[in-house]
């Protein structure tokens, strides 16, 4: 609970300042720049004073800290072999999740536009650049990206694909290799 007195922080915005007064839910805080604020309990955050932290720190336990350190961590027995062709591989996520930041006002028909072109301009950028293989995250679901990856891929002369690693993607990513022309 804040206190009168106390040194505040506000959550969303980039204010600091004293509590003056605290009625009920509402706080009274003066910023530092001298203005006179009300806000909500829950818009604010107690700023601890540096001498206050060195305090809290001094009373922190050292044996609590060096038993964190001794305790072994738990091993994971699953190790992936690495292929000396899979390094640097690049990874595209077709996700629609990753490809914008809000999805809402799209349909159906607009999010596969956008990936199938998301998916074009990559495998043309790789085919300039003679990337000789990529990964096109696409995930599982109904199927509907990954035949429009297939179709996609079927178009371009000296491409071949495949699933991809089933162990590091499961069933939802595919492999593209590049055939490199010498000219």
């Amino acid at each position: 609970m804040l206190v009168k007195g106390d040194k505040v922080s506000v959550l969303d915005e980039a204010i600091n300042g004293t509590v003056i007064s605290v009625k009920n839910n509402e706080i009274l805080i003066e910023t530092e720049d001298g203005f006179m604020m009300t806000f909500l309990v829950n818009e604010l955050i107690k700023i601890q004073e540096t001498s206050d932290l060195m305090n809290s720190i001094k009373r922190i336990d050292l044996d609590e800290i060096s038993k964190e350190k001794t305790e072994p961590k738990p091993r994971s027995f699953v190790k992936e072999k690495k292929d000396k062709r899979d390094f640097g591989v690049p990874e595209f996520d077709l996700h629609i999740e990753k490809l914008v930041p809000n999805k809402r006002g799209m349909s159906n028909y607009d999010i596969l536009t956008l990936q199938t072109e998301t998916a074009k301009r990559h495998i043309e950028f790789a085919i300039r650049n003679r990337i000789p293989k990529i990964v096109f995250i696409h995930g599982v679901g109904e199927g509907i990206l990954k035949a429009e990856l297939d179709f996609l891929l079927g178009r371009y002369d000296g491409i071949d694909f495949q699933d991809a690693n089933y162990q590091k993607y499961g069933l939802g990513a595919t492999e593209i290799y590049i055939r490199q022309n010498n000219k």
